[in-house]
């Protein structure tokens, strides 16, 4: 029997996709990347934002039609859409044969054997919504990333309680897994040939503390770089009144965890940092990006911005878009508020018109897009570190990530080179031009 995969949202969620795969594989069922051939396709969701959850529901609809048109048997829902609507997926889409909340990632085999056994004259619905404060966390899996690169999580859940934000009920409380399997973990992903690992939670600047009554982040960096060789160690979802001094000088000290860091601000403003329950205010979050760059003077920092959350005033706005200019991040994003029910910020007064959202949204990507090209400029005529991801035959030229890029989210490189060079391996490359958040150059040494 074969089984399709679609994997929506995060690399979090991936991750819960390669476990599910390992253990679809480990049954005996054979994986196929082509859904017109599947006898069964699991649509693993996330559900963060109203955008995510349309996303999910299109693709559930669009494998549907392979039930009327090919050999598809049955659709299983899983992730974060599972989590907040379980039964109301099987109720409002009749074509969904079992749910799956986030708790039950481990009984995707026993779904499958469920709508799909053939002694039943009629099938019935499977569902499962275990608790998710419960579910045994990492576990073997089968990476979907390439070779050369892979996400670990460190930890589950979230205890931040943003009041825009349905994770804590979704994904459950903060939960950091144990030092000692992360590390063990790392090294089979190094015996794989993982070159670029990226650490990934909810929010890894709490790792520890549930565990060691500690923030323990920078400490578990320090023993994966003592027990293997990855030459490339990045940070994903940090949070600014978290960032200690011991991490600051872990990721100044270590040459392998790169100088870059995605730290979520979401706003400046202090009447706006309040009202979304974010920790610490405007002063604390400049004087956090002050300590890094003084410190680690050639840090990379990402960030993301919501714009239009309730209450968000013209002068709170403009405090934003001074405070980009002011900054001049390396990559941020921007998003509109959405309205999720279940948080604290669903029933709160002076919600914004959608169009005055888009606008604002529009207008601060426009500088942050100014402030992107004018950083890349500047790089015209220096040597990057790139990681080459692999050859483009129709346009000649390789293309790959430098140490400034995270994947899937940042710019590309795009280098010319004398020599083929092969996927993973890392090259000195000469920047040449910049085209929007892109790099052009030609390879100098390659290794």
């Amino acid at each position: 029997m074969k089984i399709g995969f679609v994997s929506l949202g995060c690399p979090k969620n991936q991750l819960d996709t390669e476990v599910m795969l390992h253990e679809i594989l480990q049954a005996g069922y054979e994986i196929t990347p082509e859904e017109i051939e599947a006898d069964v396709i699991i649509v693993n969701t996330c559900a963060f934002i109203e955008s995510a959850k349309k996303e999910a529901i299109d693709n559930i609809l669009d494998v549907a039609w392979l039930k009327k048109h090919r050999n598809l048997q049955a659709i299983i829902v899983t992730g974060c859409l599972s989590e907040r609507y379980g039964e109301e997926i099987l109720t409002e889409l009749p074509e969904v044969d079992a749910v799956l909340g986030v708790g039950s990632i481990h009984r995707i085999v026993e779904a499958i054997e469920a709508v799909t056994a053939k002694a039943k004259k009629k099938k019935e619905k499977f569902f499962a919504h275990d608790d998710c404060n419960t579910v045994v966390l990492g576990g073997d899996r089968v990476l979907t990333t390439p070779d050369y690169a892979a996400y670990i999580k460190i930890a589950e859940g979230c205890d931040n309680r943003c009041a825009y934000c349905a994770i804590p009920s979704i994904r459950g409380r903060f939960r950091s897994r144990p030092m000692e399997d992360i590390v063990a973990e790392a090294k089979q992903l190094e015996a794989l040939g993982v070159k670029e690992l990226t650490v990934v939670a909810q929010d890894i600047t709490r790792y520890g503390l549930d565990l060691y009554g500690k923030y323990a982040l920078a400490e578990l960096l320090h023993k994966i770089t003592e027990e293997t060789a990855i030459p490339w160690i990045r940070l994903l979802y940090c949070y600014p009144d978290k960032i200690t001094d011991e991490l600051i000088a872990e990721m100044r000290d270590n040459p392998r965890i790169l100088k870059y860091i995605d730290l979520p601000l979401q706003h400046i403003s202090d009447h706006m940092l309040t009202a979304m329950n974010r920790h610490g205010d405007g002063k604390m979050i400049r004087e956090v990006l002050a300590k890094l760059r003084r410190e680690i003077p050639d840090i990379v920092i990402r960030t993301t911005f919501i714009v239009g959350f309730p209450g968000e005033t013209e002068e709170d706005f403009e405090e934003l878009c001074e405070f980009v200019k002011e900054q001049r991040f390396d990559h941020a994003g921007v998003f509109t508020y959405s309205r999720e029910e279940g948080t604290a910020a669903f029933d709160m007064p002076d919600q914004i018109d959608e169009q005055i959202k888009q606008d604002r949204m529009d207008l601060l990507m426009r500088e942050q897009m100014e402030i992107n090209e004018a950083l890349n400029r500047e790089k015209v005529g220096r040597i990057v570190d790139v990681i080459c991801e692999d050859y483009d035959p129709v346009a000649e030229v390789h293309f790959g990530r430098s140490s400034a890029d995270a994947p899937e989210i940042d710019g590309k490189v795009y280098f010319k080179s004398d020599t083929r060079i092969a996927p993973g391996s890392f090259v000195k490359v000469k920047v040449r031009r910049v085209v929007d958040y892109d790099l052009y150059g030609f390879a100098v040494t390659a290794k």
